[in-house]
């Protein structure tokens, strides 16, 4: 039986988590590493099967009851629903204040990503074995991939629903693999602006809601929250188990590609900076020292964390 303080760790536990997710270049995967939950954490995931959800809901009836009750634990339910507490309390949080940073300062904040993914990159590297001409390949699909996304959704994908679908579902499956940023993926596929934005205009439309003027905030933030959340959901059960697969079925060639993924990614907050520099008259000659003293931090602080964990590995 788990008792209140374990909750209460297992609580903090998420909100370390979900601190990472929230910021491009450090996953969550990573800091269930650190935290000894990773174990735990996939045999939940991987335990969520149709017939399972099934028994559970059917709990609305009481002669089902004990048998939901039962389902609920095969899938380590408890853990999910406290530490999945824990990781939306801190992405609430961490993208309101990233929101603002966002808007008051982008050019030190998107160099603080920049500087977070390419530490990164670098630790991550160090697990990754290009002997063969497959894996080279890989690694060469990865890089690509994220570097011409990084150039094309930042204008072309838009936010319409069914993008937001998608990009949820391709974030949150990242929560469950280290190394590989959910927010960072978010940020290739020109969303995570957006949705850092979205969130935070919920947030003032509940206040606005609370203080009698209205919830015109908040109904038109919900269907994008709710797009994104859905995406989520499905992408847990599916793209994550089929990345999984491709760990289990060829892993050097897969990392290859995750990790290569993350180097063209760096892509991603150069371009956002220079349409931010396009649009102010600003130069690079004049923003560049705000950009990497700000990256200088970012990669400080994932070599910080990678020290702590003693490795940052799937």
């Amino acid at each position: 039986m788990t008792d209140v303080r374990e909750w209460i760790a297992i609580y903090l536990k998420g909100l370390a988590m979900g601190t990472a997710d929230a910021v491009p270049g450090v996953s969550g995967g990573t800091i269930a590493l650190v935290v000894g939950i990773y174990e735990r954490l996939i045999a939940a995931v991987t335990a969520i099967d149709p017939d399972r959800i099934a028994r559970v809901l059917a709990g609305v009836r009481a002669s089902e009851r004990p048998d939901a009750r039962a389902a609920f634990r095969e899938v380590d339910g408890g853990f999910l629903a406290v530490l999945g507490a824990g990781i939306g309390t801190a992405v609430v949080l961490v993208l309101s204040l990233v929101d603002g940073l966002l808007a008051a300062f982008p050019v030190a904040t998107y160099g603080f990503f920049f500087g977070l993914i390419a530490a990164s990159a670098v630790v991550l590297y160090g697990a990754v074995d290009l002997a063969t001409t497959g894996r080279k390949a890989a690694a060469v699909c990865g890089f690509l991939a994220a570097f011409l996304a990084s150039g094309y959704a930042a204008t072309a994908l838009g936010h319409a629903l069914p993008v937001v679908f998608v990009s949820g579902a391709i974030a949150v499956s990242a929560m469950v693999l280290p190394g590989l940023s959910g927010s960072l993926l978010l940020v290739v596929l020109g969303q995570y602006e957006f949705m850092s934005g979205t969130l935070a205009a919920f947030l003032d439309g509940i206040a606005a809601a609370a203080a009698g003027e209205g919830a015109a905030g908040i109904t038109g933030a919900v269907p994008t929250i709710v797009a994104f959340l859905a995406g989520g959901v499905v992408g847990l059960f599916t793209i994550a188990h089929a990345v999984r697969r491709a760990l289990e079925a060829a892993r050097a060639a897969t990392l290859a590609f995750l990790v290569s993924l993350i180097v063209g990614a760096l892509r991603a907050p150069v371009i956002e900076v220079s349409m931010r520099l396009a649009d102010s008259g600003e130069t690079w000659a004049s923003a560049f020292p705000r950009f990497a003293a700000a990256a200088l931090v970012g990669a400080v602080a994932v070599i910080a964390v990678d020290r702590h964990a003693g490795v940052l590995e799937y």
